[in-house]
């Protein structure tokens, strides 16, 4: 029983000068989390129980499903990260170390490499597939703006499980077998999600899938078909593009252009000097980047905006990506700022990229690379060639859904779940083999798949708060039942105590506030910022043999015979 006279808690009445959103600062009100630094929390007691029967929820599903828990190191030797390109391509958001001797070492910011090698020092035969494996274990990112509290910090905890099978036919089963333990672990856990399509980055593989937690602060955007239930990151949305016939353009035409380095300058000329009728989205865009320290270029639609990460995410291989700066347009004198064209680009030396929305035969206004002029009738397929197409716009609301072209609308999401077909990425670069039952040495397949625990803990706050606090699901608040005394004679503390331990001892959990020298206002208010769902008031209806429930997510109150108190908060619970 937790008896707020003595537990060790500390409510504020007023917001966290640093919090941005509501989990960060009621989780702080309510004396759940507390800074220690930049994307660093500890956590007090109320936030550890909460933590811990997330975890415990999370272990009961994994271990339900069959997969076996093991332990890491969060600190881990260098060598492997090495083989498989990790130590460089994490760059600065890795923790790195050296031991007294010189010896490199990580904070882990996940475990593949060391999964791999486990099982690579156990197992040797098909016999022994398919296995799946699983931690809880904290993990390191150096994130350069930790926010949000412990949605984004530098130290989280993550479950990570590992599936290991000979084929890819085994590895869509154990797949499908941890989406299915995460849909009914998240079920568990009262949360709201979508699964969403999503890009693999640098973990790699073939499939990866997001479980997003729908919420208006949330660092994710995702796209959702209301038709046909399409759902997909942002940075893994196909563009839908309906054909249509294009009649073949006039020859290119170099216009006179003055003053217009900007899509709404050139349209604005277009329409005063060139026949009027022109829109944004009958210009071209050439958007020029660095990849790697390499100029290239990439065509998006004037009325559309780039989307860097979403581009990025795209370009396979490319670690950094920014957008072109005076500097680089001091280095290369023949891309004229504003005037630039994609007819040179294979001439300068540009890689050439398109957004899907750049079909082969369409035709475009864009710049003509001279100085004050552009050209129309600019032709993709006549005029230029690109590279490769690239998903490079921001996706707006409205546009078309890949599956049904139905318009897509666009929400935010905390990022609760992620599972990687990760096929042979790792397995190769660790030499992970099995004998198979020909006696041949194969490459075992693997799948990944994480679950943010700590996260969890501000997901489920996010969505679950009020006006006036937290209000946490059964399965997962400090106590099933807040139970508060209020008075100055012994009776209403004592009915309290008693109801305390008959409803403990019928296997709920129980926060009893007997605190003397609390006012009435100030227990209420706790009671309501804590957020446990059933809340029991001792106090002025005990005179008529009643006390108050209360039940803290649909704000209902109605008074209980005394005697029947114990049924009926155990109904509630049911």
């Amino acid at each position: 029983m937790l008896r707020m006279s003595t537990l060790f808690l500390r409510t504020l009445r007023d917001d966290p000068s640093d919090a941005e959103v509501a989990s960060h600062r009621l989780l702080v009100r309510a004396g759940y989390i507390r800074r220690i630094a930049a994307g660093i929390y500890s956590w007090l007691p109320l936030g550890y129980i909460t933590y811990r029967n997330i975890e415990r929820v999370i272990r009961e599903e994994m271990d339900a499903a069959g997969f076996q828990e093991v332990h890491f190191p969060s600190m881990l030797p260098r060598e492997p990260y090495e083989k498989t390109n990790r130590w460089e391509e994490y760059g600065p958001d890795l923790f790195r170390l050296q031991d007294r001797k010189g010896g490199d070492y990580l904070l882990g910011p996940t475990h593949e490499e060391m999964f791999t090698l486990m099982v690579k020092g156990e197992y040797s035969s098909y016999k022994d597939l398919p296995l799946h494996i699983y931690q809880i274990q904290t993990k390191f990112r150096d994130e350069p703006r930790p926010r949000s509290g412990i949605i984004r910090g530098r130290e989280f905890v993550m479950k990570d499980s590992y599936s290991f099978d000979l084929d890819d036919a085994g590895l869509d089963a154990s797949y499908e077998k941890h989406r299915q333990a995460y849909i009914k672990t998240f079920d568990r856990l009262g949360l709201k999600y979508n699964i969403v399509a999503a890009m693999s980055g640098a973990m790699g593989g073939s499939r990866s899938e997001e479980f997003l937690a729908p919420c208006p602060t949330g660092e994710d955007t995702y796209v959702l078909c209301e038709k046909c239930g399409y759902a997909a990151n942002v940075e893994a949305m196909i563009t839908k593009v309906l054909s249509k016939e294009i009649a073949t353009p006039p020859a290119v035409e170099v216009m006179d252009t003055p003053n217009t380095p900007t899509i709404d300058s050139l349209v604005e000329v277009m329409n005063k000097n060139y026949g009027g009728g022109f829109s944004a989205g009958d210009t071209l865009k050439n958007i020029l980047l660095m990849a790697d320290g390499v100029a290239i270029s990439v065509l998006v639609p004037g009325n559309r905006e780039v989307d860097v990460k979403r581009l990025q995410a795209n370009l396979s291989g490319v670690k950094e990506l920014r957008l072109f700066e005076e500097a680089d347009f001091e280095t290369r004198k023949e891309l004229v700022k504003g005037y630039v064209g994609p007819q040179d680009a294979h001439k300068f030396g540009l890689k050439l990229y398109a957004d899907p929305r750049i079909a082969v035969g369409t035709h475009w206004i864009t710049g003509a690379n001279q100085l004050n002029k552009h050209a129309r009738y600019v032709t993709h397929g006549r005029d230029f060639q690109v590279d490769a197409f690239v998903e490079a716009v921001e996706i707006e609301a409205g546009d078309l859904c890949p599956k049904c072209e139905s318009p897509v609308i666009i929400d935010r999401a905390i990022e609760i779940g992620h599972i990687f077909a990760l096929g042979r990425k790792y397995a190769e670069n660790l030499d992970l083999t099995v004998l198979d039952h020909e006696g041949k040495s194969r490459v075992v397949t693997m799948g990944s798949y994480g679950i943010g625990v700590s996260r969890a803990v501000a997901a489920i706050a996010e969505q679950s708060h009020d006006e006036i606090g937290l209000s946490w699901p059964i399965e997962i608040a400090p106590a099933q039942v807040h139970i508060v005394a209020t008075g100055k004679d012994d009776q209403p503390f004592n009915v309290a105590e008693d109801l305390a331990k008959e409803i403990e001892a019928s296997g709920k959990t129980v926060m009893l506030d007997d605190r003397r020298d609390a006012s009435p206002g100030v227990k209420f208010k706790d009671a309501e910022l804590i957020g446990n769902p059933i809340i029991v008031i001792v106090g002025k209806a005990l005179a008529n043999g009643n006390v108050e429930v209360r039940v803290r997510k649909s704000g209902e109150k109605r008074e209980v015979a005394l005697e029947s108190a114990v049924s009926e908060v155990l109904a509630l619970l049911v």
